[in-house]
């Protein structure tokens, strides 16, 4: 392990445990923490939980599908699926295992649809082929040349579920910090020294750090200054635009299209209301801008229209977007998470999460029992 220097000041505050993010994995690693009965503190440098991607996302619990055969994305999606909509039942969050179909709009698509089918089977999950007309059975809207039924997809009240994880955490004794971003850490001999801004700047010492920032994981690793610097992947912003529906779609499950680089295409989720929406897409940004640009419309509508041919004009309207905390170039789009440890950079007791982009939401109390694991 590196050598490095030890603290200095006797009266300095201590905690074993520092998670910095309350985004839903940051809130998933601190009650994972806290309930094995360890100390810790939670640094959000917004005023609340869950305010960057947890709550920009659509909101769907992922059956597994997509992601490479082993690989991280593929082995926690399964496993923390089946762990959230248990946690779901246990603490009545508001859910519906209401399933999606995959579906093909062109004779191209419908021979991925096999391809796509093989890949579940890999990571473990069954999804039923289906011809056009057993697909238009169930939906009678849709129009597809076939599609794939995914059963064990379903929806979520994603701020419900944040507020249990926060609620179980402060149970179990964690404190939360909020307004506190983290500035600067130095690795010492016993852990890190954290310069803690904010209203009301603070220094603790922190044998354990949790970097769970989400889209500033990469700034948070390059604060700390023992960190390799050829160990911090670069940040890419991959921004989802979204586009809520004017009138009540006739869908009782999620349609998704066959899946389009950097993403799922332009899909249809529901929320616990069942109102409609339609994203996300993949704009590749320099800078975080949530501003959704009306104009966008104008590809999503053509993009809708091939599974839902009867989507009126005008039914469209802006609603929100979100960015995929990507550590990939555009040229690659597709990755894994990275967990982090010392293994890789060299500091006993640092866990650095990049990337984590969907399905994090998913996949989150899973995440939480890979990173208590790693420490």
């Amino acid at each position: 392990m590196r050598a490095v220097a030890s603290a200095d000041s006797p009266s300095m505050d201590k905690v074993e445990c520092v998670v910095v993010g309350a985004g839903v994995v940051g809130l998933a690693v601190a009650r994972r923490l806290a309930q094995a009965g360890r100390e810790v503190v939670v640094l959000e440098a917004a005023e609340t939980i869950g305010t960057v991607t947890s709550s920009r996302n659509s909101e769907v619990i992922h059956a597994g599908i997509y992601y490479a055969h082993g690989s991280l994305m593929a082995l926690l999606c399964v496993e923390g699926r089946e762990a959230l909509y248990a946690y779901c039942r246990d603490h009545g969050i508001a859910h519906r295992n209401c399933g999606k179909l995959i579906v093909a709009t062109t004779a191209e698509d419908r021979a991925r649809l096999a391809a796509i089918r093989a890949r579940a089977a890999a990571n473990g999950v069954t999804l039923e082929l289906l011809s056009a007309a057993e697909a238009t059975r169930l939906e009678p809207a849709l129009a597809c040349t076939g599609a794939l039924l995914s059963p064990a997809t379903g929806i979520i009240d994603s701020h419900a579920y944040m507020l249990a994880l926060r609620g179980d955490a402060e149970n179990a004794g964690a404190v939360f910090a909020f307004r506190a971003p983290l500035e600067r850490v130095r690795a010492t001999a016993d852990g890190f020294i954290l310069e803690v801004g904010g209203a009301e700047p603070t220094t603790l010492a922190s044998a354990v750090l949790i970097n769970a920032a989400g889209l500033a994981a990469p700034a948070v690793a390059r604060a700390i200054d023992a960190m390799p610097r050829d160990r911090i992947p670069t940040a890419y912003l991959a921004k989802g635009n979204y586009f809520s529906c004017t009138m009540r779609a006739p869908f009782s499950r999620l349609i998704y299209p066959v899946p389009e680089p950097g993403g799922l295409g332009v899909h249809l989720t529901l929320d616990m209301a069942g109102q409609a929406r339609f994203g996300p897409d993949v704009e590749w940004i320099e800078a975080i801008d949530y501003n959704v640009d009306p104009a966008r419309a104008e590809k999503f509508y053509p993009a809708i229209r091939r599974y839902w041919p009867e989507l009126p004009d005008g039914a469209l309207e802006p609603a929100y977007a979100g960015i995929r905390p990507k550590v990939v170039p555009p040229a690659i789009a597709v990755q894994d998470f990275v967990v982090q440890t010392a293994h890789t950079h060299g500091l006993a007791g640092l866990v650095n999460l990049f990337g984590i982009e969907s399905p994090g939401l998913t996949a989150s109390l899973a995440l939480a029992d890979h990173v208590a694991e790693a420490l």
